[in-house]
């Protein structure tokens, strides 16, 4: 297993190592002394998992205040762009995202500490994974509206699948304005 850091700080791309041969393929998905040794300190508590249609686009989530969850992202079948934005308010990235490619191949997982949102694209029919560090709390689930001007972010998508729930998620100067208060 090894890490690869992003340009934002507490985000980490690990790659599992995958032994391949005739009958197929082994890896370890999980491994907690492994992750803690990539800097991956979480104790997870609670795991989740969706079936997407391609075209879905899920997001951008997250749970706010003493309900954030930290996230270990992975693909089971098929692919997706997952999209990390930076909502901690004394980050010097804060408002910035990093999107990666998640698929059934590479096996990569996607870490991404407590105070971001999360979004993700299925570019296949997609079963997506994930472990969090905290339980699901509905009253403190938030969200960004997925194609915000000030994000800006690049979707590869100009008119995805999305649920009637995220087409009526705030702005992200809304959720900032919602800070500021």
């Amino acid at each position: 297993m090894r890490a690869v850091l992003t340009p934002i700080e507490g985000l980490v791309e690990i790659y599992p190592k995958v032994l391949f041969d005739d009958r197929g393929f082994f890896f370890e998905s999980f491994h907690q002394k492994k992750l803690k040794e990539l800097g991956v300190k979480d104790l997870f508590v609670q795991d989740n998992q969706s079936f997407s249609k391609k075209g879905v686009l899920r997001g951008i989530h997250f749970q706010n205040g003493a309900s954030q969850q930290s996230k270990l992202i992975r693909v089971i079948k098929g692919k997706v762009l997952d999209v990390a934005v930076d909502l901690r308010p004394n980050s010097p990235t804060f408002g910035k995202y990093h999107s990666t490619i998640l698929d059934d191949q590479e096996h990569k997982q996607f870490y991404m500490p407590e105070g971001f949102g999360h979004g993700f694209l299925a570019l296949e029919d997609t079963i997506l994974l994930y472990k969090c560090n905290d339980y699901y709390d509905p009253s403190a689930e938030g969200g960004i509206i997925w194609n915000d001007p000030t994000l800006n972010i690049n979707w590869g998508a100009e008119s995805p699948t999305i649920s009637e729930k995220d087409l009526k998620l705030p702005t992200f100067k809304e959720f900032t304005d919602q800070l500021a208060r």
